[in-house]
């Protein structure tokens, strides 16, 4: 089974809460709490909805950018580049082996290198890295001896999975490939028991 990171994405159908629920009953037990230009009260509502849920499931809840509120709530970590205490899971984000080396000098547990093709969840995307961007970052990384858990992000799809797989990444990270299909939970299933 593979290691699926859920970033939840508020669609016209489905509330970030809602995206996060499928993806959990789907089987999912990594949900990155992303809810962007959501005031903080709001973000904070969600991540208390969410938490029990995720203790329920079994699964790592960590949200992103939110230091202080990833504290103050206890959840599982925070997806960024800072420093936040051994308890927490900390992620950071990265296009380039430069940006590797910045999280990994920075004490980051894990990251998520992309985007694999253009994604319409992210503004202000970074170049585009197809699998030969992965080969490459992955091939640097051995070299430097940087040994962190990479997943692969941005605009994948179920048909995609096998091939980045192949270029040695440890994870999968998917929002709308899951909110897109019919039913969210059922392809949450589909993509974890079929790679």
């Amino acid at each position: 089974m593979i290691s699926l990171q859920f970033i939840t994405h508020r669609t016209e159908r489905y509330s970030y809460f809602e995206s996060a629920r499928m993806a959990l009953e789907g089987g999912c037990k990594w949900i990155q709490l992303r809810m962007k230009d959501a005031p903080l009260d709001e973000v904070e509502a969600v991540a208390l909805q969410l938490k029990p849920l995720c203790k329920e499931h079994e699964a790592i809840l960590i949200l992103d950018d939110h230091v202080e509120l990833a504290k103050k709530l206890e959840v599982d970590g925070v997806h960024l580049g800072k420093i936040l205490g051994e308890a927490f899971i900390i992620g950071g984000t990265a296009n380039t082996f430069e940006d590797v080396l910045l999280h990994y000098r920075a004490g980051a547990d894990y990251l998520g290198i992309g985007p694999f093709r253009f994604t319409t969840t992210k503004q202000n995307l970074s170049p585009v890295l197809g699998l030969e961007g992965y080969v490459s970052i992955l091939a640097q990384m051995q070299e430097a001896h940087i040994e962190l858990p990479v997943v692969a992000i941005g605009g994948i799809t179920y048909e995609d999975i096998p091939a980045i797989l192949r270029t040695g990444v440890n994870g999968i990270a998917l929002s709308g490939t899951i909110l897109r299909a019919n039913d969210p939970v059922e392809e949450t299933r589909r993509i974890l028991n079929n790679n």
